[in-house]
């Protein structure tokens, strides 16, 4: 009669697997959750650091592997799990966003390079993924975000906060709730902080993993107030190609480091496109700009993202690409920045772990 696998040798044989973000074994980073061996049989669950893991089934797979290799062991019953952690380290001195782990913004350099498209279907991809996602139109002068999500409503209040509207499984506010479609809103630096701080501090987010902000483009008052008012745990700098975009984009990552908001990722967009009959990709604004320009910095290349007439489309009948094509090529474009996106927030999280034990932090992955 053969003796029960001990359970040594089960989190021995697991230490084979490893995160591919942060390089780490899963036994060493706690991701073996409830190990339990009977008789033969060993069952386990490995939690992740975010739903958007796109190597979760290899992962399962390896594991199962190594632990059917143990002495003893015949059945091997895996589970995979996620708890996204925040990544906000906590010497920025601004207190956490209560109901909300991490807070990405979305900028850009300049206006006209598909900003909201990118933020709107970022957080849809994200959420489909698993995660819980909010999305706050941070655009206060140009609020699109309603129009793109198919939201037509006025913000309501528990008697203490605002609200935020919900569809298609993700949280949102915008100043376009509050506004008629063509009123301007003219206002200046003050009101405008005291517009953001509202939206942060004011609003009832409900136990989000990811918060994504459409900031406005350019450098100016809303990514000022943004980082005075939360710890934000990075920004996602959208471009294209042509290099009138990519002087403003370089611009606007030197703004964020200057107010200590990271870059975790710079995503090319608009960055080719392909003939519907031939397939054949055309580079219509050129080639490898944003990829160039994320070496140059030394910040993660998050993908590039086609031209695809239903992009546009989707966005203004307020049914993102995500949505309604999602087994689509383009769909798949947004699903892989959500699925690096995420990453680099785990591997941020990881370091600021690390850092609090006072170890030294692990260098990002590109």
């Amino acid at each position: 009669m053969s003796s029960q696998p001990d359970r040594d040798a089960v989190l021995n044989a697991l230490r084979v697997v490893v995160d591919p973000d942060i390089r780490r074994d899963i036994v060493t980073l706690g991701f073996v959750k409830d190990l339990s061996i009977s008789n033969d049989r060993v069952s386990f669950t490995i939690e992740l650091t975010t739903p958007a893991c796109p190597v979760k089934e290899q992962l399962r797979e390896q594991a199962a592997t190594a632990v059917r290799a143990v002495a003893g062991v015949n059945q091997v019953d895996v589970q995979m799990t996620a708890k996204v952690r925040s990544a906000s380290a906590p010497e920025t001195g601004r207190p956490p966003l209560p109901g909300v782990k991490n807070v990405i913004a979305v900028g850009a350099g300049k206006g006209g390079v598909g900003k909201t498209t990118v933020a709107v279907n970022l957080a849809l991809a994200l959420a489909k993924c698993g995660s819980r996602v909010g999305l706050l139109d941070g655009d206060i002068y140009g609020p699109n975000i309603p129009l793109m999500m198919g939201i037509n409503t006025q913000l309501t209040t528990d008697g203490k906060q605002i609200v935020p509207a919900e569809k298609y499984g993700v949280q949102v506010v915008s100043i376009g709730f509050l506004t008629q479609d063509d009123a301007p809103i003219i206002w200046r630096g003050p009101m405008l902080h005291g517009a953001i701080q509202q939206f942060f501090r004011e609003v009832a987010w409900r136990d989000l993993d990811y918060l994504i902000v459409d900031m406005p483009p350019g450098t100016g008052d809303v990514a000022l107030s943004m980082s005075q008012t939360v710890p934000v745990v990075g920004s996602i700098v959208v471009t294209t190609p042509q290099q009138v975009s990519l002087s403003d984009s370089r611009r606007a990552v030197r703004m964020y480091q200057k107010l200590n908001i990271p870059t975790i990722g710079i995503v090319e967009n608009m960055s080719y496109y392909q003939c519907t009959n031939c397939h054949h990709e055309a580079d219509i604004f050129g080639h490898g700009g944003g990829e160039k320009l994320a070496t140059e910095l030394d910040v993660p290349f998050l993908g590039r993202l086609p031209i695809y007439q239903p992009i546009r489309e989707g966005s203004d009948a307020g049914i993102p690409l995500v949505i309604a094509e999602p087994a689509s090529a383009a769909a798949r474009a947004f699903l892989t920045l959500a699925e690096r996106a995420a990453a680099q927030v785990s591997i941020a999280a990881h370091k600021n772990a690390e850092a609090n034990r006072g170890k030294i932090p692990l260098i990002p992955v590109r």
